[in-house]
């Protein structure tokens, strides 16, 4: 029996976003360029025009309720990366990204049932501000990994149950290069995120020692890592060498990266899928000038199906497009635009590919022998 998944990259429904919702929070901001949050919606709106607020909680989500709707996956992954609170101090960073509380009914327009948490911006209102996370995310029975009340709760992977007595285990992790501090690592008393300080055996074993302690006979294990820079579809020699030893040695069934704001090219190791950067699917940066060419506005919605042995047995995606604070349907040059170069970043990393119509709005992808 196969699981079919979402997944998402980065949602980040702070600043702007939050701001547009029911129950905008304290929009003073800490940044050297910009103190007031309801900036970025202006900005927004002299790019495209007029945005409404305050708006319900589907509105952000947009086309893509449709298209998951159609989809019907099993199970809804994102990378929530925010802190959900009203308190706390901003951390010693540029930019600090938080929701109101009172607007984390976002994600259940759209039925998330998890969030991963290791990333750089969940701490950006310090220990209150996770501890708030977790309260509020548990209160809302969603579950979470990658961060927690100490390492050991960090380290731990939500689990969800599936039919069949099946489970889904998510572990996640987040590396120093995407901008981490160090002193957000979790500790035995000292609440914090799952760090991943480098990508070698030690730190392989220890996840590998993991996942053989929680993992029971027909689990399927998704590892979630954020990591590297913004920007660049070039994914590192040392990045793909650590996916394929995530798979080959510790057991992973699906390598879910993120941290680009735009989608890189994916990769299927033995059967696997290793998606090294999913890009966002929601934030506040329309109108932000700087690295146009990347088209970050064009995003993914990602529907890998595992088969019983933990094997890609089919990948499709949804493209959509950021604009006005919510996901439309891109045009069909953007379309085209965002396949030409997925299938040309596939192509360097050794996976080509095409990437086909499939259901409406919607590409599977066929790989070459």
């Amino acid at each position: 029996m196969t699981l079919r998944l979402f997944l998402a990259g980065d949602v980040m429904p702070a600043r702007g976003i939050d701001q547009i919702l029911p129950h905008a929070g304290d929009p003073r901001l800490y940044e050297p360029w910009m103190n007031d949050a309801r900036d970025y919606v202006r900005l927004a709106e002299s790019k495209n025009g007029l945005v409404p607020r305050p708006v319900d909680f589907a509105y952000v989500w947009g086309v893509a309720l449709d298209i998951l709707a159609r989809q019907r996956p099993d199970l809804r992954l994102i990378n929530l990366e925010c802190a959900v609170t009203a308190r706390g101090r901003p951390a010693a960073k540029g930019i600090h990204y938080r929701l109101h509380p009172g607007n984390l009914p976002l994600l259940e327009a759209a039925a998330i049932d998890g969030c991963v948490l290791a990333n750089n911006h969940v701490l950006d209102w310090g220990p209150d501000g996770l501890r708030d996370t977790l309260t509020h995310l548990e209160h809302r029975a969603l579950r979470h990994a990658g961060a927690g009340h100490d390492l050991t709760e960090a380290e731990a992977p939500a689990i969800f149950a599936l039919e069949n007595d099946r489970r889904l285990l998510l572990f996640a992790r987040a590396t120093d290069d995407c901008g981490v501090p160090g002193d957000w690592a979790a500790g035995a008393r000292r609440p914090g995120m799952a760090r991943l300080a480098e990508l070698d055996s030690v730190r392989l074993a220890h996840l590998g020692q993991l996942i053989n302690a929680a993992r029971q006979p027909g689990d399927r294990v998704v590892l979630s890592i954020h990591w590297g820079g913004n920007w660049g579809y070039i994914v590192p020699e040392e990045q793909r060498r650590f996916a394929h030893r995530l798979i080959d040695e510790a057991g992973v069934d699906l390598v879910y990266g993120h941290s680009s704001h735009h989608p890189k090219g994916f990769e299927i190791h033995h059967g696997r899928l290793i998606l090294y950067g999913c890009g966002d699917l929601i934030n506040d940066y329309e109108g932000i000038e700087g690295h146009e060419g990347f088209r970050s506005e064009l995003t993914l919605l990602y529907f890998p199906e595992l088969d019983d042995e933990g094997r890609l047995s089919r990948l499709q995606l949804a493209p959509v497009r950021l604009r006005h604070l919510r996901l439309e349907a891109p045009s069909a040059h953007d379309r085209q635009w965002l396949r030409d170069t997925l299938e040309r970043e596939c192509a360097e990393l050794g996976n080509p590919g095409r990437l086909v119509e499939s259901d409406a709005g919607v590409w599977e992808w066929r790989g070459e022998p």
